[in-house]
């Protein structure tokens, strides 16, 4: 797992950097050919509209009377032939937008902005739509398309000469462009986070995995040793029971007998513990409420540490300042919470211990300070302490005996009860264990 994680990231991570490359050309590629095929449809409408526009004007013949400077038709009347009408003489400017929009539609480019003008032929504005100067003078975001509009059988240099022009202009080409290309990019990018929130959740659980595996190494090591030495001094005292002159001293055989039987309930401890994290696991516990005394609970756990607090030397100080200190809890799961933190205050100590216990309300909540001058513990620590099967360790991974699972059991008790726990410590100085619990109501 060591050697094979660090490859498995290395491959990953070009994999992904090799994707992101592919998307990132796609899309250019993509745009390229999505700003081609616009305005190759613009021009093949533009050329369309510009057919349709020079079937109507320039295939029917027309006539004028010509007029005086007055405005009044003269005394003789005379006909004269007149070239055929200008665009702007047939049509509206909303004509010839109507025009340009129906076959814009049909080439399924319903959303694209555009402006027109018409020209003649010595190139002068006859017809524009309303934005089409500010469009036109766009040099940076525009698009333009110029066709003639000539007559069906004048295709030579002078009927082009002679001819109007269509102009066509797409303002913000790329922007539009984009945009008709934006659900195609949002999937694209959207399958690209989907990918990369693989990427991580693959990792983090690699490292949870090898973090895991870590921490059962280290359970079997604790359990090994854990279940070893009861055992082998079980096997002692079997051994000294058979010798003949230990069964002739009936003393003897009520010491030996008695190693047994302690290191038997030794074991069945650590038995129950294992089978009860493993309850806690499958199930949420299960608590009997009632209405507990925090500070006679502390000192009836005082009391059962008497012998372990007088071996180490130390000092407990309490400072019961809470006025109101009757919670509703389990008794059973509460006297174990406090006694996992005064335990292990008591194993993770140096010379002098010192021990304080404060408590005080706030809020309608009794606050519990268990602090220690003991070794402390670093920052990882801290973070991990309330993980299953984690343990600190101090040098020698067995010079504290236990599997990890205290400190785990002691936040589910605090969680079950509804209350809040918080850690600080100092390496080589000590650390404080703060507990928050809501106090009973007291019905009136």
């Amino acid at each position: 797992m060591k050697k094979s994680l660090p490859v498995i990231i290395i491959l990953i991570t070009i994999s992904l950097f090799g994707l992101i490359q592919l998307q990132v050309s796609w899309l250019k590629n993509l745009l390229e050919v999505r700003q081609s095929q616009i305005l190759n449809k613009v021009k093949d409408g533009a050329t369309l509209v510009a057919s349709d526009l020079s079937k109507a004007a320039y295939n029917s013949a027309t006539i004028r009377l010509p007029r005086k400077s007055n405005g009044f038709p003269g005394s003789e009347l005379a006909f004269k032939l007149l070239k055929s009408p200008t665009i702007d003489e047939k049509f509206t400017p909303q004509e010839i937008y109507a025009k340009l929009k129906e076959v814009f539609d049909r080439q399924d480019l319903k959303k694209m902005d555009f402006e027109f003008a018409v020209l003649n032929s010595e190139g002068e504005t006859e017809m524009q739509s309303a934005h089409f100067a500010e469009a036109f003078f766009d040099e940076e975001n525009k698009k333009q398309v110029h066709t003639y509009i000539l007559p069906e059988s004048g295709t030579d240099l002078d009927g082009i000469a002679q001819a109007e022009q269509l102009i066509v202009v797409v303002p913000s080409f790329k922007k539009q462009v984009w945009d008709s290309l934006k659900w195609v990019v949002l999937l694209g990018v959207l399958f690209l986070l989907i990918i990369l929130s693989a990427f991580f959740v693959t990792l983090k659980t690699l490292f949870n995995q090898k973090k895991l595996s870590e921490i059962k190494s280290d359970f079997i090591n604790n359990m090994t040793h854990e279940f070893k030495t009861p055992l082998a001094t079980i096997s002692l005292a079997v051994d000294a029971l058979k010798n003949e002159k230990v069964q002739s001293d009936s003393a003897k055989i009520q010491y030996f007998t008695g190693i047994i039987k302690e290191e038997n309930i030794r074991m069945n401890k650590h038995v129950e513990t294992i089978l009860q994290a493993a309850l806690l696991e499958k199930q949420e516990l299960q608590l009997t409420l009632v209405a507990l005394p925090v500070h006679e609970t502390i000192h009836h756990i005082l009391d059962t540490y008497e012998l372990q607090i007088q071996e180490k030397n130390a000092k407990v100080e309490l400072l019961f300042n809470a006025t109101t200190n009757v919670i509703q809890a389990d008794e059973v799961h509460f006297t174990n919470l406090l006694s996992n933190l005064l335990d292990n205050a008591i194993k993770y100590s140096k010379e002098n211990l010192e021990i304080k216990i404060t408590t005080l309300n706030n809020n309608g909540k009794i606050i519990i300070k268990v602090e220690d001058n003991g070794i402390g513990m670093g920052k990882e620590t801290v973070k991990r302490i309330f993980e299953k099967f984690y343990r600190a360790h101090t040098g020698n991974m067995h010079n504290v005996k236990g599997f990890g699972l205290g400190m785990s059991y002691v936040k589910t008790v605090v969680d079950a009860h509804k209350g809040k726990i918080k850690v600080e410590s100092i390496l080589g100085k000590g650390t404080t264990f703060t507990m928050e619990f809501p106090l009973m109501r007291l019905v009136k």
